[in-house]
């Protein structure tokens, strides 16, 4: 069973975006999906309480004292969210589980060094080997010189880099209700699904 971790020490990056976003796509495909969130701030348990029951379902994490169980029965994809910080036992779970990670970032000097730092300790990690990775930038601004150094530095590293997504207020919009691109008119979102395309082939292949 895939199980993508959507992971970044840093707060703020967009963890919960992507991940309640890569759920729906592959929900929309078809795939019994479950959202698992392991972040005290419960961005992604709120967020599957006020989805529509009409849409593709997307299934929560079984918990028992705030510990991962099992999955529901019938899961075929996993995605997780996880919490700013993530670092020691909590990381050592996640990585236990994990066959995918999603690492967003957003153009600023403070992700990018936070970043840097994780993926060393994701380098040192024994069970990080077997584990793919895969970057994702977010909130990207065009024509700044934020976004300029962003992809300088991530073409240094030896990771692919599966997605731009742009500054929108469209994930705001849709969070609020529940819903991710996937849920509304495509002429609503076309620009978005454009640039989340490499992402989901990614997610799915």
């Amino acid at each position: 069973m895939p199980v993508m971790v959507v992971a970044n020490p840093k707060g703020g990056v967009g963890k919960s975006t992507l991940a309640t976003n890569v759920a729906g796509a592959l929900a929309r495909s078809g795939h019994a999906v479950m959202l698992g969130d392991v972040d005290r701030q419960h961005s992604s348990r709120q967020w599957l309480a006020t989805r529509p029951s009409n849409l593709p379902s997307i299934q929560g994490w079984e918990l028992s004292h705030h510990e991962i169980v099992r999955p529901p029965k019938g899961t075929t994809h996993v995605v997780l969210d996880t919490p700013a910080g993530l670092h020691g036992k909590r990381l050592d779970a996640v990585l236990r589980i994990a066959t995918r990670m999603l690492i967003p970032l957003q153009p600023s000097l403070f992700d990018i060094q936070a970043t840097h730092a994780f993926l060393a300790q994701l380098r040192a990690h024994p069970r990080a080997a077997g584990i793919e990775l895969a970057l994702v930038g977010m909130r990207v601004r065009e024509h700044t010189r934020a976004n300029e150094q962003l992809h300088h530095y991530l073409s240094t590293l030896p990771l692919p880099v599966v997605a731009w997504l742009r500054d929108t207020q469209n994930y705001v919009q849709l969070a609020a209700r529940g819903l991710t691109l996937w849920d509304v008119a495509t002429s609503r979102v076309e620009r978005d699904l454009e640039q989340w395309a490499p992402l989901v082939a990614w997610v799915q292949r």
